[in-house]
């Protein structure tokens, strides 16, 4: 889905901004006498994008266009060559991107605002994902191809025709391939941001070092909690209210129940234990074992 991975690039180059905050924030990772390009961190996050996302999402591309671009091609000839090739682009560009707006408010201090960066991305990629931009987001990803979209949904499914359409697409070739991607990205990336957020604690001399599980299961909670329950609500709202009132609403509910200071948000950045020094409070650090 071409139109998911401008959000989700951006949101892992974020993501890893954020895990090397202590790093960041000291100016321990920032630029030397290299010049801005001589940043560690920032290399990680573009390595990353260009040589694991970015060809993920060409292959999807290449080997299921009636899926990848949400059915609006029906095959390759329906895809400008411009479009693939400024797709491959925006993978890598966007994680920069993310990056480089989380690092500046990690050096201003906002190390907060540079977390919900990252949920900004992925909340932007769950939405489209659920809701796309007629509410068949989710019945789009679970049809393997334009055919088997439309005809496999009803035009008001219930939650058993709902599930039961999921779990025939979890054995098709695009879930496979999904598996298989997962199977490498999602470890290289976790592995990363424990090791960025371990050690900049060490470097700050932290009295305990998160443990790896606590870190895991922050992360995993920031994106399958917090962004993709964000998303689903907001797309029950858009479905109910429609667009000019659900999405002030979902909005409103966002800032409230999320975002601010002791939201759910919140709660998931202090496993993190980052530095965390908002309106000049000082660096607050949440001591944690194994």
């Amino acid at each position: 889905m071409v139109q998911v991975d401008v959000f989700w690039s951006y949101g892992i180059g974020a993501s890893f901004a954020t895990a090397a905050a202590h790093q960041l924030g000291t100016g321990n990772g920032r630029a030397g006498h290299g010049g801005r390009w001589s940043n560690p961190y920032l290399m990680g996050a573009v390595l990353y994008c260009a040589v694991l996302f970015a060809p993920s999402g060409a292959w999807l591309l290449w080997g299921f266009p009636d899926w990848e671009t949400m059915q609006v091609a029906s095959g390759h000839s329906a895809l400008p060559a411009w479009l693939v090739a400024l797709f491959a682009a925006t993978n890598v560009t966007q994680g920069m991107l993310g990056f480089r707006v989380a690092e500046r408010l990690i050096a201003s201090g906002r190390v907060y605002a540079a977390f919900l960066q990252a949920g900004v991305g992925y909340t932007g990629m769950f939405f489209i994902l659920v809701h796309g931009w007629d509410g068949h987001g989710y019945q789009r990803f679970f049809s393997a191809d334009r055919e088997t979209f439309a005809a496999a949904w009803p035009e008001q499914p219930g939650a058993g025709e709902a599930l039961s359409r999921a779990g025939d697409w979890l054995t098709s070739p695009v879930a496979l391939t999904l598996y298989a991607m997962g199977v490498v990205l999602v470890p290289v990336m976790l592995a990363l941001m424990a090791f960025w957020i371990r050690s900049g604690q060490r470097e700050a001399g932290a009295e305990s070092v998160t443990g790896r599980i606590r870190i895991l299961g922050a992360v995993l909670g920031a994106v399958f909690g917090v962004a993709l329950g964000t998303a689903v609500v907001a797309s029950v709202l858009v479905h109910l209210l429609g667009w000019w009132l659900g999405v002030p609403v979902a909005v409103l509910l966002a800032a409230l129940l999320v975002v601010r200071r002791g939201g759910a948000a919140e709660r998931v950045f202090a496993m993190l234990a980052l530095p965390d020094r908002p309106g000049g409070r000082g660096q607050r650090l949440l001591a944690t074992g194994e």
